[in-house]
C-alpha cells in the first residue's frame, strides 16, 4: 500500500516561537525542549538533565517563574528567564453551572478565544477541551459548528487548556506532599471547539504531554478523543496517541449523517465503520465510543435503534445517547423521554451498553453542541460597550 499523506486542512496553526520575543516552552515536546535548550546556551551533555528538571517544574508542580525552579544554579535561571516564558492561555471569564459544570473562555495568541469545560463527577472529574478556534464540520445539529474555524491550536494551547484547569482547581501537589491518587481532574475528553484529527500533530504532541509519567500524568486510558469521521487519521491516533476513541455517529443511514455530519459525504458510514473495524486498539476493553444526539423525529425510531445494532455488530462498544441541547434558533427538538429510554433498551437488550448521557451545564451553554455563545456575547459585549464609550458626550 502506498502511504499518504496526513489528512489536513488549509489552514493556519501559530508556529512556536513568534517574530519577537521569548520562546514559551509549554507545548514542546522533550525532543523539541532539549533542541531549544541546546540552541540557547545550554550545554549538550547536561541537556538531558535540564529537560527532566524544567519539565518538572512546569507540569508536576505546575511552577510558571524560572526563579522558583531551585534546583537549578541561579546564574542559568536568569538566563531562562531571558530566553524563555512559560505561558498558558489567558482565562477572560469563569462560569459555574448550578450543577457545578465550569466553563472557562480562554484568550489564546491573536486574542482569539476558546472554551474548556470542566465536570465534576464523583470521585473524578473530566475536561473537555478545544483543538482548533471555530470548526469547519458544520454539524447542523451543533452550535459550535455555526461558528466559522479560524485556527487550528498549537500544542501549548491545547496542553495550555489542561493547566488552566488544574490552576482553578488547585490541583497542582505540593514537592514533597505524598501521592494524592483522587484527582479532581481525572480524565480528558477532546470534544470541544474543532476536529481533533484535522490538527494531529498539535493535538497528538499534546496530549503526550499530558501523559508524561513526570508530569500531569494521565493515563492514556484517561484520555478520549471525539472524531466526526476523518477516517485516514483514524489508525494513527492508536498508533500514534494510544488513546481511547470516540465516533460522532449521529445517523443510521448516509441520508440523514450526510445532512447531520456532512464529512459522511466524503467518507460514508460503510467506509467509516471498515475504519473502525480495523482500529488497532478495539477489543473488549477498549470499546470504541458511539456517541449519538438524540433529535425528535430525525433519527430516534425504533428502527434507528435495530439499524444502529446492526451496523456496528463485531465491534467492541458502547452506544453513548446525548439529549440534544437545545440553542437559539436551533432547527431540531429533542426527542422524548420515553423515546430515548426505548431506543436504549433496544441497544441494550443487544448486548451493548447504552448510558443515556446526562446533560450538564445547560444553564451556562457549556453542554455538548453548545460551545460558542459565551465568545459571541463577549465580543458582543466589547463592541457595545467600546460603542457605548465612543458616544459619550
Amino acid at each position: 500500500m502506498t502511504a499518504t499523506a496526513p489528512i489536513t486542512q488549509d489552514v493556519m496553526t501559530l508556529p512556536r516561537k513568534l517574530p519577537e520575543g521569548p520562546i514559551n516552552l509549554v507545548g514542546l515536546t522533550r525532543d523539541q525542549l532539549r533542541e531549544v535548550l541546546i540552541a540557547n546556551g545550554t550545554p549538550e551533555k547536561q541537556a538531558k538533565m535540564r529537560v527532566g528538571q524544567i519539565w518538572q517544574w512546569i507540569y508536576q508542580w505546575g511552577v510558571r517563574d524560572f526563579d522558583s525552579m531551585t534546583n537549578l544554579a541561579k546564574a542559568y535561571r536568569a538566563d531562562l528567564a531571558e530566553k524563555f516564558v512559560v505561558e498558558i492561555p489567558e482565562v477572560v471569564t469563569r462560569q459555574v453551572s448550578d450543577d457545578g459544570t465550569r466553563k472557562y473562555l480562554v484568550r489564546i495568541a491573536g486574542g482569539h478565544e476558546v472554551e474548556v469545560v470542566y465536570i465534576p463527577e464523583e470521585g473524578r472529574g473530566t475536561l473537555c477541551i478545544s483543538s482548533q478556534v471555530g470548526c469547519t464540520l458544520t454539524c447542523s445539529f451543533c452550535h459550535t459548528g455555526t461558528q466559522k474555524l479560524v485556527r487550528n491550536l498549537t500544542a501549548a494551547e491545547i496542553v495550555g487548556q489542561i493547566m488552566v484547569a488544574r490552576d482553578d482547581l488547585g490541583e497542582w501537589p505540593e514537592q514533597g506532599a505524598p501521592k494524592n491518587e483522587t484527582r479532581l481532574l481525572s480524565n480528558i475528553v477532546l470534544m470541544g471547539m474543532g476536529e481533533p484529527l484535522y490538527n494531529f500533530d498539535n493535538v497528538r504532541d499534546a496530549m503526550k504531554i499530558a501523559m508524561d509519567p513526570e508530569g500531569i500524568q494521565l493515563s492514556r486510558r484517561r484520555i478520549t478523543l471525539s472524531t466526526s469521521g476523518v477516517v485516514p487519521e483514524i489508525a494513527r491516533t492508536a498508533q500514534e496517541i494510544g488513546c481511547l476513541l470516540a465516533v460522532s455517529f449521529h445517523a443510521t443511514t448516509d441520508e440523514v449523517r450526510d445532512k447531520l455530519v456532512p464529512i459522511n459525504k466524503r467518507w460514508n458510514i460503510e467506509t467509516l465503520l471498515a475504519a473502525l473495524r480495523d482500529y488497532p486498539k478495539v477489543s473488549n476493553s477498549e470499546r470504541i465510543t458511539f456517541e449519538y444526539v438524540m433529535l425528535d423525529g430525525v433519527n430516534d425510531s425504533k428502527e434507528d435503534a435495530h439499524r444502529l445494532v446492526k451496523l456496528i455488530e463485531g465491534i467492541p462498544a458502547k452506544i453513548n445517547l446525548i439529549p440534544f441541547n437545545e440553542w437559539p434558533g436551533a432547527p431540531y427538538k429533542r426527542s422524548s423521554g420515553n423515546r430515548i429510554h426505548a431506543f436504549a433498551d433496544i441497544i441494550h437488550n443487544a448486548g451493548y451498553a447504552s448510558p443515556i448521557r446526562k446533560p450538564r451545564g445547560e444553564d451556562i451553554m457549556a453542554a455538548c453542541g453548545q460551545l460558542k455563545s459565551a465568545t459571541e456575547r463577549a465580543r458582543k459585549s466589547r463592541k457595545q460597550i467600546e460603542a457605548e464609550t465612543n458616544t459619550r458626550p
